[in-house]
Protein backbone atom coordinates (compact mmCIF):
# COMPACT_ATOMS: atom_id res chain seq x y z
CA UNK A 1 0.00 0.00 0.00
CA UNK A 2 0.87 3.34 -0.63
CA UNK A 3 1.52 5.84 2.59
CA UNK A 4 -2.05 7.58 1.59
CA UNK A 5 -3.77 4.86 1.71
CA UNK A 6 -2.17 3.54 4.96
CA UNK A 7 -2.77 6.47 6.74
CA UNK A 8 -6.25 6.64 5.85
CA UNK A 9 -7.02 3.12 7.07
CA UNK A 10 -5.06 3.87 10.81
CA UNK A 11 -7.55 7.02 10.59
CA UNK A 12 -10.15 5.01 9.74
CA UNK A 13 -9.90 2.85 12.73
CA UNK A 14 -9.22 5.35 15.29
CA UNK A 15 -12.52 7.20 13.99
CA UNK A 16 -14.30 3.77 14.17
CA UNK A 17 -13.14 3.19 17.46
CA UNK A 18 -13.96 6.71 18.82
CA UNK A 19 -17.63 6.32 17.35
CA UNK A 20 -17.90 2.54 18.70
CA UNK A 21 -17.12 3.93 22.23
CA UNK A 22 -19.08 7.58 22.20
CA UNK A 23 -21.99 6.31 24.14
CA UNK A 24 -19.58 4.68 26.97
CA UNK A 25 -17.64 8.68 26.83
CA UNK A 26 -15.30 7.84 24.33
CA UNK A 27 -11.66 6.83 24.46
CA UNK A 28 -10.47 7.61 27.77
CA UNK A 29 -7.16 5.68 27.91
CA UNK A 30 -4.12 3.59 25.65
CA UNK A 31 -1.72 0.84 26.10
CA UNK A 32 1.28 -0.19 24.21
CA UNK A 33 1.29 -3.58 24.22
CA UNK A 34 4.89 -5.24 23.28
CA UNK A 35 8.33 -7.89 24.28
CA UNK A 36 11.69 -6.56 23.56
CA UNK A 37 12.55 -4.18 20.45
CA UNK A 38 8.51 -3.84 19.86
CA UNK A 39 8.50 -2.67 23.26
CA UNK A 40 11.17 -0.41 22.86
CA UNK A 41 9.16 0.22 19.33
CA UNK A 42 6.09 1.75 21.22
CA UNK A 43 7.78 4.27 22.97
CA UNK A 44 8.10 7.23 20.42
CA UNK A 45 4.47 7.14 20.52
CA UNK A 46 3.90 7.10 24.31
CA UNK A 47 6.08 9.76 24.44
CA UNK A 48 4.30 11.25 21.90
CA UNK A 49 0.68 11.09 24.47
CA UNK A 50 2.76 11.64 27.43
CA UNK A 51 3.57 15.51 26.22
CA UNK A 52 0.44 16.11 23.71
CA UNK A 53 -2.62 13.99 25.11
CA UNK A 54 -4.02 16.25 27.68
CA UNK A 55 -7.11 13.57 29.09
CA UNK A 56 -6.06 10.60 27.67
CA UNK A 57 -4.44 8.47 29.83
CA UNK A 58 -1.27 6.21 27.90
CA UNK A 59 0.88 3.70 28.88
CA UNK A 60 3.28 1.44 27.53
CA UNK A 61 3.99 -2.20 29.40
CA UNK A 62 5.67 -5.09 28.51
CA UNK A 63 3.56 -7.76 27.50
CA UNK A 64 4.28 -10.51 30.19
CA UNK A 65 3.81 -7.24 33.19
CA UNK A 66 0.60 -6.35 32.06
CA UNK A 67 -0.71 -10.08 32.09
CA UNK A 68 0.72 -10.26 35.64
CA UNK A 69 -0.29 -6.96 36.83
CA UNK A 70 -3.51 -5.68 34.58
CA UNK A 71 -4.17 -2.22 35.69
CA UNK A 72 -7.39 -1.36 36.51
CA UNK A 73 -8.08 1.70 34.19
CA UNK A 74 -7.84 -0.68 31.23
CA UNK A 75 -11.65 -1.21 30.10
CA UNK A 76 -14.65 -0.42 27.60
CA UNK A 77 -12.87 3.07 26.93
CA UNK A 78 -9.75 1.94 26.48
CA UNK A 79 -7.60 1.17 23.38
CA UNK A 80 -4.51 -1.46 23.18
CA UNK A 81 -1.92 -1.38 20.31
CA UNK A 82 -0.40 -4.79 20.61
CA UNK A 83 2.72 -5.31 18.70
CA UNK A 84 4.90 -8.28 17.00
CA UNK A 85 6.67 -9.40 14.48
CA UNK A 86 5.74 -13.08 14.03
CA UNK A 87 2.99 -13.22 17.35
CA UNK A 88 5.27 -13.56 20.37
CA UNK A 89 3.37 -15.69 22.69
CA UNK A 90 3.52 -13.39 25.76
CA UNK A 91 2.00 -10.80 23.74
CA UNK A 92 -0.27 -12.79 22.10
CA UNK A 93 -1.80 -13.91 25.70
CA UNK A 94 -1.31 -9.79 26.80
CA UNK A 95 -3.88 -9.01 23.71
CA UNK A 96 -6.18 -11.62 24.98
CA UNK A 97 -6.00 -10.03 28.22
CA UNK A 98 -6.68 -6.42 26.97
CA UNK A 99 -9.31 -7.60 24.91
CA UNK A 100 -11.06 -9.37 28.23
CA UNK A 101 -10.86 -6.46 29.66
CA UNK A 102 -13.20 -4.40 27.15
CA UNK A 103 -10.43 -2.15 25.12
CA UNK A 104 -10.52 -2.24 21.69
CA UNK A 105 -7.28 -4.04 20.29
CA UNK A 106 -5.43 -3.16 17.51
CA UNK A 107 -2.69 -5.68 16.33
CA UNK A 108 0.56 -4.23 14.36
CA UNK A 109 2.41 -7.37 12.65
CA UNK A 110 4.57 -8.21 10.12
CA UNK A 111 3.84 -12.03 9.72
CA UNK A 112 -0.39 -13.69 10.96
CA UNK A 113 -0.36 -15.63 13.99
CA UNK A 114 -2.46 -15.80 17.12
CA UNK A 115 -1.62 -12.24 17.41
CA UNK A 116 -3.96 -11.27 13.79
CA UNK A 117 -6.38 -13.46 15.59
CA UNK A 118 -7.15 -12.40 18.43
CA UNK A 119 -7.32 -8.40 17.30
CA UNK A 120 -10.15 -6.72 16.42
CA UNK A 121 -8.05 -4.41 13.81
CA UNK A 122 -4.85 -5.10 12.45
CA UNK A 123 -2.11 -3.26 10.53
CA UNK A 124 0.72 -4.65 8.58
CA UNK A 125 4.31 -3.05 9.13
CA UNK A 126 7.88 -3.05 7.40
CA UNK A 127 10.66 -4.64 9.85
CA UNK A 128 13.45 -1.69 10.68
CA UNK A 129 15.67 -4.65 9.67
CA UNK A 130 15.24 -4.41 5.93
CA UNK A 131 16.70 -2.02 3.34
CA UNK A 132 13.52 -2.45 1.27
CA UNK A 133 11.40 -1.01 4.07
CA UNK A 134 9.39 1.94 4.33
CA UNK A 135 11.04 3.60 7.50
CA UNK A 136 7.51 5.62 7.34
CA UNK A 137 5.63 1.99 7.44
CA UNK A 138 7.94 0.47 10.70
CA UNK A 139 6.27 -0.56 13.78
CA UNK A 140 7.39 2.51 15.53
CA UNK A 141 6.17 5.09 12.72
CA UNK A 142 2.89 3.41 12.70
CA UNK A 143 2.51 3.91 16.55
CA UNK A 144 3.28 7.73 16.68
CA UNK A 145 0.72 7.42 13.78
CA UNK A 146 -1.85 6.15 16.17
CA UNK A 147 -1.06 7.85 18.88
CA UNK A 148 -1.47 11.35 16.96
CA UNK A 149 -4.80 9.98 15.12
CA UNK A 150 -6.16 9.07 19.18
CA UNK A 151 -5.39 12.70 20.17
CA UNK A 152 -6.62 14.27 16.82
CA UNK A 153 -9.69 12.97 16.99
CA UNK A 154 -10.39 12.94 20.51
CA UNK A 155 -9.11 16.38 21.51
CA UNK A 156 -7.48 18.11 18.12
CA UNK A 157 -3.64 18.33 17.83
CA UNK A 158 -2.42 21.52 16.21
CA UNK A 159 0.25 20.18 14.23
CA UNK A 160 -1.01 17.27 12.65
CA UNK A 161 -0.86 18.30 9.26
CA UNK A 162 2.77 18.98 9.91
CA UNK A 163 3.23 15.82 10.93
CA UNK A 164 1.75 14.14 8.12
CA UNK A 165 4.55 16.00 5.92
CA UNK A 166 6.84 14.39 7.47
CA UNK A 167 6.25 10.63 7.68
CA UNK A 168 5.65 11.93 3.37
CA UNK A 169 9.87 12.69 3.75
CA UNK A 170 10.79 10.01 6.31
CA UNK A 171 12.33 7.15 4.29
CA UNK A 172 14.16 9.53 1.89
CA UNK A 173 15.06 11.45 5.47
CA UNK A 174 16.29 8.01 6.39
CA UNK A 175 18.28 6.95 3.06
CA UNK A 176 20.35 10.36 2.79
CA UNK A 177 21.22 9.65 6.61
CA UNK A 178 22.49 5.90 6.19
CA UNK A 179 23.91 6.99 3.31
CA UNK A 180 25.70 9.89 5.39
CA UNK A 181 26.21 7.30 8.36
CA UNK A 182 28.11 4.21 6.83
CA UNK A 183 31.56 5.23 6.52
CA UNK A 184 31.04 6.81 9.89
CA UNK A 185 29.90 3.17 11.23
CA UNK A 186 33.13 1.70 9.72
CA UNK A 187 35.10 3.75 11.31
CA UNK A 188 33.43 3.04 14.74
CA UNK A 189 33.41 -0.49 14.49
CA UNK A 190 37.02 -1.08 13.37
CA UNK A 191 37.82 1.10 16.89
CA UNK A 192 35.18 -1.05 18.86
CA UNK A 193 35.61 -4.72 17.29
CA UNK A 194 37.15 -5.88 20.66
CA UNK A 195 35.02 -4.34 23.11
CA UNK A 196 33.32 -6.62 25.99
CA UNK A 197 31.36 -3.50 27.28
CA UNK A 198 29.67 -0.92 25.42
CA UNK A 199 27.42 1.71 26.87
CA UNK A 200 24.67 3.71 25.46
CA UNK A 201 22.94 7.03 26.25
CA UNK A 202 20.21 8.67 25.71
CA UNK A 203 16.74 10.92 26.50
CA UNK A 204 13.85 12.15 26.10
CA UNK A 205 12.76 11.01 22.52
CA UNK A 206 16.15 9.50 21.60
CA UNK A 207 16.26 7.07 24.63
CA UNK A 208 14.30 3.71 23.45
CA UNK A 209 16.59 3.72 20.06
CA UNK A 210 19.35 3.57 22.79
CA UNK A 211 17.52 0.92 24.12
CA UNK A 212 16.75 -1.16 21.55
CA UNK A 213 20.29 -0.48 20.10
CA UNK A 214 21.59 -1.89 23.48
CA UNK A 215 19.24 -4.96 24.28
CA UNK A 216 18.57 -6.31 20.86
CA UNK A 217 20.92 -5.07 18.01
CA UNK A 218 24.48 -5.64 20.44
CA UNK A 219 23.78 -7.64 23.45
CA UNK A 220 21.30 -9.91 21.60
CA UNK A 221 22.46 -9.54 17.93
CA UNK A 222 26.41 -9.80 18.57
CA UNK A 223 26.00 -11.13 22.67
CA UNK A 224 28.38 -7.91 23.64
CA UNK A 225 27.17 -6.29 27.20
CA UNK A 226 25.33 -2.96 26.47
CA UNK A 227 24.17 -0.81 29.19
CA UNK A 228 21.52 1.73 28.76
CA UNK A 229 21.88 5.19 30.97
CA UNK A 230 19.42 7.81 30.44
CA UNK A 231 21.27 11.02 29.49
CA UNK A 232 19.31 13.06 32.31
CA UNK A 233 20.49 10.28 34.92
CA UNK A 234 24.18 9.72 33.57
CA UNK A 235 25.78 12.02 36.83
CA UNK A 236 23.28 10.31 39.13
CA UNK A 237 25.56 7.18 39.75
CA UNK A 238 27.04 6.46 35.92
CA UNK A 239 28.92 8.77 35.94
CA UNK A 240 31.57 6.90 37.85
CA UNK A 241 32.42 4.61 35.62
CA UNK A 242 33.96 6.69 32.79
CA UNK A 243 37.60 6.46 32.02
CA UNK A 244 39.43 6.75 29.04
CA UNK A 245 39.08 3.56 27.72
CA UNK A 246 35.78 2.81 27.99
CA UNK A 247 33.41 2.65 24.65
CA UNK A 248 30.62 5.22 24.83
CA UNK A 249 27.74 5.58 22.25
CA UNK A 250 25.84 8.96 23.03
CA UNK A 251 22.40 9.89 20.49
CA UNK A 252 21.87 13.92 20.78
CA UNK A 253 18.32 14.00 20.11
CA UNK A 254 16.74 17.36 18.71
CA UNK A 255 14.17 18.46 20.84
CA UNK A 256 13.59 19.55 24.79
CA UNK A 257 15.82 17.03 26.51
CA UNK A 258 19.24 17.87 24.00
CA UNK A 259 20.41 19.95 26.96
CA UNK A 260 20.93 16.49 29.01
CA UNK A 261 22.83 15.03 26.19
CA UNK A 262 24.91 18.31 25.32
CA UNK A 263 25.78 18.25 29.40
CA UNK A 264 26.80 14.35 28.96
CA UNK A 265 29.49 15.32 26.07
CA UNK A 266 30.99 17.81 27.74
CA UNK A 267 31.96 15.72 30.61
CA UNK A 268 32.66 12.81 28.12
CA UNK A 269 34.91 14.92 25.58
CA UNK A 270 36.78 16.13 29.17
CA UNK A 271 37.11 12.59 30.75
CA UNK A 272 36.49 9.78 28.30
CA UNK A 273 38.69 8.92 25.56
CA UNK A 274 39.03 8.18 22.05
CA UNK A 275 36.02 5.44 21.73
CA UNK A 276 33.49 7.88 23.22
CA UNK A 277 31.16 8.06 19.78
CA UNK A 278 28.50 11.13 19.51
CA UNK A 279 25.49 10.99 17.13
CA UNK A 280 23.97 13.74 16.40
CA UNK A 281 20.17 14.12 15.14
CA UNK A 282 20.97 17.50 13.65
CA UNK A 283 23.76 15.35 11.26
CA UNK A 284 21.40 12.66 9.75
CA UNK A 285 18.54 15.96 9.08
CA UNK A 286 16.12 15.72 11.23
CA UNK A 287 15.72 19.52 10.69
CA UNK A 288 14.31 18.68 7.22
CA UNK A 289 10.77 18.12 9.05
CA UNK A 290 9.07 21.18 10.85
CA UNK A 291 10.02 22.35 14.22
CA UNK A 292 6.90 21.86 15.54
CA UNK A 293 7.04 17.76 15.28
CA UNK A 294 10.40 16.92 14.34
CA UNK A 295 10.90 15.76 18.19
CA UNK A 296 8.75 12.95 17.59
CA UNK A 297 10.71 11.38 14.55
CA UNK A 298 14.33 11.20 16.37
CA UNK A 299 13.46 7.53 16.86
CA UNK A 300 12.43 6.99 13.26
CA UNK A 301 15.88 7.67 12.04
CA UNK A 302 18.24 6.73 15.09
CA UNK A 303 16.79 3.35 15.47
CA UNK A 304 16.74 1.95 11.87
CA UNK A 305 20.57 3.75 11.56
CA UNK A 306 22.05 2.03 14.82
CA UNK A 307 20.44 -1.36 13.00
CA UNK A 308 21.30 -1.23 9.34
CA UNK A 309 24.39 0.58 9.38
CA UNK A 310 26.55 0.48 12.80
CA UNK A 311 25.35 -2.98 14.46
CA UNK A 312 26.06 -4.75 10.48
CA UNK A 313 29.26 -3.13 10.64
CA UNK A 314 30.32 -4.15 14.23
CA UNK A 315 29.32 -7.44 12.94
CA UNK A 316 31.23 -7.82 10.45
CA UNK A 317 34.38 -6.39 12.37
CA UNK A 318 33.54 -8.77 15.34
CA UNK A 319 33.23 -11.65 12.39
CA UNK A 320 29.79 -12.47 15.00
CA UNK A 321 26.80 -13.19 12.91
CA UNK A 322 24.26 -11.43 13.65
CA UNK A 323 21.43 -14.02 13.38
CA UNK A 324 23.44 -16.17 15.86
CA UNK A 325 21.99 -16.92 19.12
CA UNK A 326 22.91 -18.77 22.17
CA UNK A 327 19.00 -19.58 23.65
CA UNK A 328 16.54 -17.49 21.58
CA UNK A 329 14.86 -20.25 19.44
CA UNK A 330 17.24 -22.78 20.69
CA UNK A 331 16.01 -23.57 23.95
CA UNK A 332 12.77 -23.36 26.57
CA UNK A 333 12.47 -19.57 28.38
Amino acid sequence: MIQGEVNMEIREIIEKIAEEKKNAGGIKSVVWLAAGGSNGGNYPAQYFMDREAKKIRSQMFTSNEFVYATPKFVNENSVAIIVSMRGTPETCVAAQVAKDHGASTIGLYVEESDLTEICDYKVHYDSIMFDESDQSQTNAALGVRIAMDIVDVMEGYENYDDAMAAFDILDEVYNDAKEYCLPLAEKWAETNKNEHIISVLASGPAYAAGYIFSICNIMEMLQIQSPTINSCEFFHGPFEVVDKDGSFFLLVSEGRTRKADERAIKFLKEYGGDKVYILDAKELGINRFKDSVCEYFNHMLFAPILNNAYMKKLSAHTKMDYLTRRYMWKVEY
